[in-house]
């Protein structure tokens, strides 16, 4: 069983910035590969970046060249650097890890933390 952690999330005023930290422990198998999630509308989650073990990421079109996801090499530590935060970025972030059948419903879901975004 795969335990995941996130912390860093906060209240903060539009063009702030928040960086957000998961840690995965415990039986770790699969690829490795980490991502983060948000809540939408509706009960879903969309991903808003992932990253392999070996440390190449990436990151969804509605954050990209405002989020920045990096990895500690060789741990399962990742971070998610979030800048020019804009209040439709507010919501519930999870962490996910990959057991090997890809990111998402399939894999070891965090506990979250909130992001609220508001002037």
């Amino acid at each position: 069983q795969v335990h995941v952690v996130e912390s860093g999330g906060g209240s903060v005023q539009p063009g702030e910035s928040l960086r957000l930290s998961c840690t995965a422990s415990g039986r770790m198998t699969g690829s490795g590969a980490m991502g983060w999630f948000r809540q939408i509308s509706g009960g879903g989650r969309e991903m808003v970046a992932a990253i392999t073990r070996g440390g190449d990421g990436t990151v969804g079109d509605s954050v990209m060249g405002r989020f920045a996801i990096s990895r500690d090499d060789g741990k399962d530590v990742i971070y998610l650097q979030m800048n020019n935060l804009k209040p439709e970025d507010t919501g519930i972030y999870y962490c996910n890890y990959d057991h090997g059948y890809g990111l998402g419903p399939s894999g070891s879901w965090g506990q979250g933390t909130q992001v609220t975004v508001s002037s």
